[in-house]
Formats: C-alpha cells, sequence, structure tokens
C-alpha cells in the first residue's frame, strides 16, 4: 500500500437485530410459551405499563418478573433454565441456518481469506439468543439481560440496550471491541482510530433490521458508507414504509420480506451487498504490492 490510497481490512460485518429480523417476536411467542394468550397479555399487562409513561424495554422485562414472582408454584416461575429451554425452541426464518455460510462461500469466491463475522444487537431478550440454535455463528451478541436470584428466578432488568444506543455496537465492531471486553465508557467508542487500525472499517459493515430500533443504525451507516437493509416479517415493502416512514436519512438499500431462502429478494440483497465490499476489497489491493 502506497499512502495515496486507502488501508486494505479483510473482514466483512454483517450485523442483525434478533425479533422480527432472524427469528418470529420473541416477547410474543414467549407469552404463548407460558401458556397465555399473547394479545390479551399485552392489552391487560404491557400496553398500561406503556401508557404510564415505562420505557418499553423495561416494560417487556417487568412484565415478565412480575409473572414470575406472582406465581405460587415453583414449576410456573421463570428461571435461568426456562429462558435457555425457550430459547432452543426457537425457530428462526427460512433459510436463515444456511444463510452464514452461504454469505461465507460468496465472499471467499472473489476474495479467498476474506472472512465474514456475524454480530447480533437487540432490544429484545438477548439471553433467549443466545440459546437458540444459530447463536454459534455470532462472533459477539449484545442486548438486554435479567438479574436472578439465588434460586435462579428472574428478579431485576439488568442490562439495558436501547435504540439510539445501537449504533455504539457498531463501533464496538469496526474498532475490534468484543462482548467480553471489560470497558464500559461510551466515549471510547468516538475516539479518533488512524483508518490503518480499524478492525473493520465501517462501509464495510452490513446492518439488517426490522423497524424503529434500526432506524439509529441506519442512519449511522447512511453517513458512514456502509449497507442498511430492512426486512418485514409479513405484510408488504409499502406497508412498512407507510409505517416507520423513514427520513431520507434512515432509508435502506432495499427491503424486503423476512426470507432467507436461496433465491430469495433478501438473500439476494445480502449476497450483493457482500459481493460489493469484496470487489472493493479486491481494487484497494492491487495497492498492496506497490
Amino acid at each position: 500500500m502506497v499512502k495515496a490510497t486507502h488501508p486494505t481490512a479483510e473482514k466483512i460485518a454483517v450485523a442483525f437485530d434478533f425479533d422480527d429480523t432472524l427469528v418470529p417476536s420473541t416477547y410474543d411467542t414467549f407469552i404463548e410459551y407460558l401458556g397465555m394468550d399473547a394479545t390479551e397479555f399485552r392489552q391487560q399487562v404491557y400496553d398500561p405499563l406503556k401508557a404510564d409513561g415505562w420505557d418499553p424495554i423495561s416494560a417487556r422485562f417487568y412484565s415478565f418478573i412480575n409473572y414470575s414472582k406472582s406465581r405460587s408454584n415453583s414449576s410456573e416461575k421463570i428461571t435461568r433454565e426456562t429462558i435457555r429451554e425457550f430459547g432452543q425452541s426457537l425457530q428462526p426464518f427460512a433459510g436463515v441456518t444456511d444463510m452464514f455460510h452461504r454469505l461465507q462461500e460468496t465472499a471467499t469466491a472473489i476474495v479467498p481469506q476474506v472472512e465474514v463475522e456475524f454480530y447480533l444487537i437487540t432490544s429484545g431478550f438477548v439471553e433467549m439468543a443466545r440459546s437458540c440454535k444459530i447463536a454459534d455463528c455470532f462472533k459477539a451478541m449484545w442486548g438486554p439481560e435479567f438479574h436472578y436470584s439465588e434460586s435462579g428466578e428472574i428478579e431485576f432488568l439488568k442490562r439495558s440496550l436501547d435504540h439510539p444506543a445501537k449504533p455504539r455496537y457498531l463501533y464496538y465492531i469496526s474498532k475490534g471491541v468484543r462482548d467480553d471486553d471489560s470497558r464500559d465508557d461510551i466515549l471510547f467508542v468516538y475516539e479518533d482510530v488512524p483508518p490503518a487500525e480499524l478492525a473493520i472499517p465501517l462501509p464495510q459493515v452490513i446492518y439488517v433490521g426490522d423497524g424503529d430500533s434500526d432506524i439509529p443504525c441506519f442512519a449511522m451507516l447512511n453517513r458512514e458508507g456502509g449497507t442498511a437493509i430492512g426486512v418485514y416479517p409479513e405484510g408488504s415493502a409499502q406497508q412498512w414504509a407507510d409505517h416507520y416512514q423513514p427520513s431520507q436519512g434512515e432509508r435502506v438499500s432495499n427491503l424486503a420480506l423476512a426470507d432467507y431462502s436461496a433465491g430469495s429478494e433478501l438473500m439476494k440483497s445480502l449476497t450483493l451487498a457482500v459481493e460489493g465490499i469484496c470487489k472493493k476489497i479486491q481494487l484497494q489491493q492491487l495497492s498492496t504490492a506497490k
């Protein structure tokens, strides 16, 4: 590389939201897993908390904590084991389990030494994600967590991750910070790092999400030259656009049904995004021998 050319990083990051992006809503599915009607539970428990000014994440966690504490039968309480078993039962959307390998193959076919790393950034229940069948595909996962009592019952919300905080973890990915890093200073992610020292430049980051919790990440990657892809679990692209009404800076490169099967529009979108980044890496590699 000569000083007139960009440094080369032979890595691509693909970061995902979880609920309604890779799997159906874990909040509603978990309610049903506990033997209740999701719509009724939302109306009677969650909606009143929201109407009283509760933050959505706090309201979701508290609704389960309160439910568990109200159970007199120990077998009905929500424990760490309950969360783990539910996570193992989650069924990803069509094609998700094969998607990781396919994208790595796409990259390797163009630049053999390129690594595609996968990350999860959720405002939902990350502990459920850590127990699901695709958990091992991710380099790191971030999201809200429960604190458990000595008996293993859910007791408090230990860690939160609200929507505006999500882009922080894209910076983490770019700078090479992992989920076991002990630094919790949010200002760290905004420190200047020379481009040559970045683990993965932001233009080589792809983010996939389904809704309002992901719009801050869409906006950030649009500014930084990355790729934002929107998904919807049902309905149509127009319904999604009408509901969220993203501004110019919040728009996505493509919007597709959450179907990761080979040949689907979403898989084509991800494949094209990976191919485009790989070809840019190829171009930059031409200067490395100079």
